[in-house]
Protein backbone atom coordinates (compact mmCIF):
# COMPACT_ATOMS: atom_id res chain seq x y z
CA UNK A 1 0.00 0.00 0.00
CA UNK A 2 2.78 2.14 0.70
CA UNK A 3 4.71 1.34 -2.20
CA UNK A 4 1.57 2.23 -4.25
CA UNK A 5 1.33 5.78 -2.48
CA UNK A 6 5.12 6.82 -3.08
CA UNK A 7 4.63 5.65 -7.07
CA UNK A 8 1.26 7.95 -7.42
CA UNK A 9 3.40 10.54 -5.46
CA UNK A 10 6.59 10.29 -8.17
CA UNK A 11 4.03 10.32 -11.05
CA UNK A 12 2.70 13.48 -10.53
CA UNK A 13 5.97 15.00 -9.70
CA UNK A 14 6.88 14.28 -13.55
CA UNK A 15 3.60 15.62 -14.71
CA UNK A 16 4.64 18.89 -12.94
CA UNK A 17 7.91 18.72 -14.37
CA UNK A 18 6.60 17.91 -17.63
CA UNK A 19 4.57 20.81 -19.23
CA UNK A 20 1.87 19.46 -21.81
CA UNK A 21 2.65 20.80 -25.58
CA UNK A 22 -0.43 23.47 -25.42
CA UNK A 23 1.40 24.87 -22.67
CA UNK A 24 4.92 24.65 -24.27
CA UNK A 25 3.79 25.64 -27.47
CA UNK A 26 2.07 28.78 -25.85
CA UNK A 27 5.21 30.13 -23.79
CA UNK A 28 7.56 29.52 -27.17
CA UNK A 29 4.83 31.84 -28.82
CA UNK A 30 5.01 34.59 -26.05
CA UNK A 31 9.20 34.45 -26.26
CA UNK A 32 8.65 35.30 -30.08
CA UNK A 33 6.29 38.11 -30.02
CA UNK A 34 8.38 39.41 -27.17
CA UNK A 35 11.37 39.13 -29.07
CA UNK A 36 9.93 40.66 -32.37
CA UNK A 37 8.46 43.57 -30.73
CA UNK A 38 11.42 44.84 -28.57
CA UNK A 39 12.36 48.46 -29.41
CA UNK A 40 16.29 47.29 -30.64
CA UNK A 41 16.57 51.56 -31.32
CA UNK A 42 15.86 52.24 -27.88
CA UNK A 43 17.91 49.39 -25.95
CA UNK A 44 21.28 50.18 -28.53
CA UNK A 45 20.98 54.03 -27.48
CA UNK A 46 20.50 53.37 -23.78
CA UNK A 47 23.32 50.95 -24.49
CA UNK A 48 25.63 53.19 -26.23
CA UNK A 49 24.51 56.14 -23.17
CA UNK A 50 25.72 53.88 -20.66
CA UNK A 51 28.61 52.85 -22.42
CA UNK A 52 29.31 56.66 -22.73
CA UNK A 53 28.45 57.28 -19.22
CA UNK A 54 31.11 54.54 -17.92
CA UNK A 55 34.27 55.12 -20.42
CA UNK A 56 33.41 59.11 -18.92
CA UNK A 57 33.73 57.68 -15.61
CA UNK A 58 36.74 55.44 -16.10
CA UNK A 59 38.43 58.49 -18.01
CA UNK A 60 37.88 61.01 -15.25
CA UNK A 61 39.15 58.54 -12.64
CA UNK A 62 42.37 58.62 -14.52
CA UNK A 63 42.33 62.13 -14.88
CA UNK A 64 41.83 62.49 -11.40
CA UNK A 65 44.59 59.84 -10.86
CA UNK A 66 48.06 61.47 -12.92
CA UNK A 67 46.80 65.03 -12.06
CA UNK A 68 47.08 63.40 -8.37
CA UNK A 69 50.35 62.56 -8.51
CA UNK A 70 51.53 65.82 -10.50
CA UNK A 71 50.07 67.53 -7.13
CA UNK A 72 51.64 64.93 -4.50
CA UNK A 73 55.30 65.64 -6.74
CA UNK A 74 54.87 69.42 -6.70
CA UNK A 75 54.66 68.97 -2.86
CA UNK A 76 56.92 66.76 -2.37
CA UNK A 77 59.36 68.91 -4.33
CA UNK A 78 58.75 72.33 -2.08
CA UNK A 79 59.07 70.08 0.96
CA UNK A 80 62.50 69.12 -0.15
CA UNK A 81 63.36 72.48 -0.51
CA UNK A 82 62.22 73.63 2.79
CA UNK A 83 64.31 70.76 4.23
CA UNK A 84 67.40 72.08 2.35
CA UNK A 85 66.98 75.41 3.84
CA UNK A 86 65.97 74.15 7.48
CA UNK A 87 69.06 71.48 7.26
CA UNK A 88 66.96 69.16 8.40
CA UNK A 89 68.31 65.49 9.42
CA UNK A 90 68.42 63.01 6.71
CA UNK A 91 66.68 60.54 8.57
CA UNK A 92 63.86 63.00 9.48
CA UNK A 93 63.71 63.80 5.66
CA UNK A 94 63.36 60.67 4.51
CA UNK A 95 60.23 59.28 7.01
CA UNK A 96 58.66 62.35 6.58
CA UNK A 97 58.81 62.07 2.69
CA UNK A 98 57.75 58.58 2.42
CA UNK A 99 55.04 59.20 4.65
CA UNK A 100 52.89 62.32 2.98
CA UNK A 101 53.94 60.48 -0.43
CA UNK A 102 51.83 57.34 1.05
CA UNK A 103 49.28 59.60 2.35
CA UNK A 104 48.67 61.78 -1.12
CA UNK A 105 48.66 58.62 -2.93
CA UNK A 106 45.72 56.77 -0.65
CA UNK A 107 44.07 59.90 -0.94
CA UNK A 108 44.60 60.25 -4.81
CA UNK A 109 43.17 56.61 -5.18
CA UNK A 110 40.29 56.82 -2.93
CA UNK A 111 39.10 59.95 -5.21
CA UNK A 112 39.98 58.01 -8.29
CA UNK A 113 37.56 55.43 -7.03
CA UNK A 114 34.46 56.97 -5.51
CA UNK A 115 34.63 58.88 -9.59
CA UNK A 116 33.71 55.51 -10.83
CA UNK A 117 31.11 54.94 -8.22
CA UNK A 118 32.42 53.34 -5.42
CA UNK A 119 31.49 53.49 -1.74
CA UNK A 120 34.63 54.19 -0.30
CA UNK A 121 32.92 54.50 3.31
CA UNK A 122 33.82 50.46 3.40
CA UNK A 123 37.81 51.17 2.46
CA UNK A 124 38.09 53.84 5.30
CA UNK A 125 36.32 51.35 7.52
CA UNK A 126 39.07 48.69 6.99
CA UNK A 127 41.65 50.88 7.10
CA UNK A 128 40.55 52.19 10.39
CA UNK A 129 40.71 48.36 11.71
CA UNK A 130 43.40 47.69 10.27
CA UNK A 131 45.36 50.29 12.11
CA UNK A 132 43.70 50.04 15.25
CA UNK A 133 45.05 46.29 15.28
CA UNK A 134 48.54 47.29 14.17
CA UNK A 135 48.44 50.04 16.40
CA UNK A 136 47.81 47.81 19.13
CA UNK A 137 49.89 44.93 18.43
CA UNK A 138 52.69 47.49 17.74
CA UNK A 139 52.45 49.82 20.98
CA UNK A 140 55.60 49.46 21.74
CA UNK A 141 57.43 49.89 18.33
CA UNK A 142 55.01 52.96 17.92
CA UNK A 143 56.31 54.83 20.98
CA UNK A 144 60.30 54.03 19.73
CA UNK A 145 58.80 55.58 16.44
CA UNK A 146 57.36 58.31 18.00
CA UNK A 147 60.53 59.34 20.46
CA UNK A 148 62.75 59.22 17.28
CA UNK A 149 60.28 61.70 15.82
CA UNK A 150 60.42 63.91 18.30
CA UNK A 151 64.56 63.51 18.62
CA UNK A 152 64.86 63.91 14.93
CA UNK A 153 62.89 67.46 15.16
CA UNK A 154 64.05 68.43 18.72
CA UNK A 155 67.78 67.09 17.73
CA UNK A 156 68.72 67.35 21.33
CA UNK A 157 71.83 65.59 19.71
CA UNK A 158 74.10 64.80 16.40
CA UNK A 159 75.91 61.87 14.90
CA UNK A 160 79.40 62.29 16.17
CA UNK A 161 78.22 63.76 19.77
CA UNK A 162 79.38 62.44 22.84
CA UNK A 163 76.37 61.41 25.05
CA UNK A 164 75.43 59.99 28.46
CA UNK A 165 71.31 58.69 28.42
CA UNK A 166 70.16 56.49 29.91
CA UNK A 167 73.56 55.05 32.17
CA UNK A 168 74.85 54.69 28.48
CA UNK A 169 77.67 56.72 27.55
CA UNK A 170 79.57 56.98 23.71
CA UNK A 171 79.34 58.51 20.67
CA UNK A 172 76.30 58.68 18.69
CA UNK A 173 76.85 56.58 15.46
CA UNK A 174 73.27 56.57 14.21
CA UNK A 175 70.07 58.12 14.79
CA UNK A 176 67.00 55.70 13.49
CA UNK A 177 63.06 55.74 14.03
CA UNK A 178 63.54 53.00 16.50
CA UNK A 179 66.57 53.08 18.55
CA UNK A 180 69.92 55.21 19.25
CA UNK A 181 73.09 53.43 18.27
CA UNK A 182 76.36 54.58 20.65
CA UNK A 183 79.72 53.61 20.15
CA UNK A 184 81.58 53.08 23.40
CA UNK A 185 85.38 54.08 23.65
CA UNK A 186 86.07 50.26 23.88
CA UNK A 187 84.23 49.88 20.45
CA UNK A 188 81.16 48.61 22.12
CA UNK A 189 77.66 49.37 20.47
CA UNK A 190 74.89 50.14 22.37
CA UNK A 191 71.76 50.26 21.07
CA UNK A 192 69.23 52.57 23.22
CA UNK A 193 65.54 52.58 22.26
CA UNK A 194 64.01 56.30 21.54
CA UNK A 195 60.73 55.97 23.90
CA UNK A 196 63.35 55.56 26.43
CA UNK A 197 65.96 58.10 25.65
CA UNK A 198 63.26 61.08 24.79
CA UNK A 199 62.31 61.48 27.77
CA UNK A 200 65.37 60.78 30.24
CA UNK A 201 67.87 63.04 30.98
CA UNK A 202 70.70 63.39 27.98
CA UNK A 203 74.40 64.47 28.68
CA UNK A 204 75.31 66.00 25.45
CA UNK A 205 79.65 66.85 26.15
CA UNK A 206 80.09 67.54 22.59
CA UNK A 207 77.65 70.24 22.16
CA UNK A 208 79.49 73.26 23.89
CA UNK A 209 82.27 74.82 22.05
CA UNK A 210 83.93 74.87 25.56
CA UNK A 211 84.34 73.31 28.67
CA UNK A 212 85.75 73.59 31.77
CA UNK A 213 88.23 71.23 33.30
CA UNK A 214 88.83 70.65 36.55
CA UNK A 215 91.40 68.80 38.55
CA UNK A 216 92.18 67.63 42.40
CA UNK A 217 95.57 67.60 43.84
CA UNK A 218 95.73 66.35 47.81
CA UNK A 219 99.01 68.12 49.19
CA UNK A 220 100.65 67.63 52.56
CA UNK A 221 99.42 69.12 56.01
CA UNK A 222 102.50 71.98 56.25
CA UNK A 223 103.55 72.11 52.36
CA UNK A 224 103.12 75.88 51.25
CA UNK A 225 100.05 76.71 49.29
CA UNK A 226 101.13 79.80 47.71
CA UNK A 227 103.70 77.87 46.41
CA UNK A 228 101.72 75.30 45.00
CA UNK A 229 99.59 77.23 43.91
CA UNK A 230 102.32 80.00 41.84
CA UNK A 231 103.52 76.66 40.00
CA UNK A 232 100.19 75.51 38.84
CA UNK A 233 99.30 78.69 37.75
CA UNK A 234 102.59 79.12 35.99
CA UNK A 235 102.28 75.33 34.33
CA UNK A 236 98.73 76.84 32.92
CA UNK A 237 99.74 80.06 31.77
CA UNK A 238 102.19 78.04 29.42
CA UNK A 239 99.87 75.86 27.97
CA UNK A 240 98.53 77.72 24.85
CA UNK A 241 95.20 75.05 24.80
CA UNK A 242 93.87 76.94 28.17
CA UNK A 243 91.53 79.80 27.80
CA UNK A 244 91.36 83.24 29.44
CA UNK A 245 87.38 83.58 28.97
CA UNK A 246 85.04 82.89 29.66
CA UNK A 247 87.09 82.73 33.02
CA UNK A 248 91.24 82.87 33.66
CA UNK A 249 92.35 79.65 35.68
CA UNK A 250 92.27 79.63 39.46
CA UNK A 251 93.52 77.45 41.86
CA UNK A 252 91.90 77.67 45.54
CA UNK A 253 92.05 75.69 48.40
CA UNK A 254 89.12 73.44 48.63
CA UNK A 255 88.81 71.13 51.48
CA UNK A 256 91.11 69.87 54.54
CA UNK A 257 90.80 65.93 54.35
CA UNK A 258 91.68 63.62 57.25
CA UNK A 259 94.98 62.57 55.39
CA UNK A 260 95.78 65.55 53.10
CA UNK A 261 95.05 69.49 52.06
CA UNK A 262 92.93 69.43 48.66
CA UNK A 263 93.76 72.13 45.93
CA UNK A 264 90.97 72.38 43.05
CA UNK A 265 92.43 73.85 39.76
CA UNK A 266 89.96 74.75 37.35
CA UNK A 267 90.73 75.97 33.69
CA UNK A 268 89.10 76.81 30.96
CA UNK A 269 89.87 74.86 26.97
CA UNK A 270 88.10 74.18 23.48
CA UNK A 271 85.77 70.86 23.44
CA UNK A 272 88.33 69.28 21.54
CA UNK A 273 91.37 69.55 24.02
CA UNK A 274 89.61 68.54 27.18
CA UNK A 275 91.42 65.49 27.53
CA UNK A 276 94.66 65.74 25.75
CA UNK A 277 95.00 69.28 28.55
CA UNK A 278 93.20 67.07 31.90
CA UNK A 279 96.56 64.71 30.90
CA UNK A 280 98.74 66.70 29.94
CA UNK A 281 98.82 69.22 33.09
CA UNK A 282 98.13 65.98 35.32
CA UNK A 283 101.62 64.05 34.14
CA UNK A 284 102.99 68.13 34.80
CA UNK A 285 101.74 68.35 38.23
CA UNK A 286 103.20 65.04 39.67
CA UNK A 287 106.74 65.80 37.94
CA UNK A 288 106.81 69.33 38.72
CA UNK A 289 105.38 69.60 42.22
CA UNK A 290 107.89 67.95 44.15
CA UNK A 291 110.69 69.96 42.43
CA UNK A 292 108.70 72.61 44.19
CA UNK A 293 109.01 71.30 47.80
CA UNK A 294 105.40 69.83 47.27
CA UNK A 295 104.62 66.49 48.53
CA UNK A 296 102.06 64.38 47.73
CA UNK A 297 100.41 62.30 50.54
CA UNK A 298 99.74 59.18 51.35
CA UNK A 299 96.65 58.08 53.19
CA UNK A 300 97.80 57.74 57.09
CA UNK A 301 96.07 57.84 60.24
CA UNK A 302 97.49 58.30 63.88
CA UNK A 303 97.21 56.39 66.65
CA UNK A 304 97.71 56.93 70.19
CA UNK A 305 98.87 54.21 72.11
CA UNK A 306 98.13 54.69 76.01
CA UNK A 307 99.98 52.27 78.75
CA UNK A 308 98.31 51.72 82.21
Amino acid sequence: MTFLLQSEDATKIVENLILPDSVQKAQLTEAVTKLFKTDYNALMNNFIEQALWIGLKIILAIAIYYIGKIVTNWILRILDRSFDRRNVDLSLRNFLRSMIKVVMTILVILAAIQTLGVNTSSFLAIFASAGLAIGMALSGTLQNFAGGVILLLLRPYRIGDYITAQGQSGTVKSIGLFSTQLSTPDNRIIYVPNSAISSSIVDNYSQPTVRRVEWKISISYGDDIDVARKAILEMLSQDSRVLTEPAAPMVVLAELADSAVIISVRAWAANDNYWALYWDINERIYKELPLKGINFPFPQMDIHIKQN
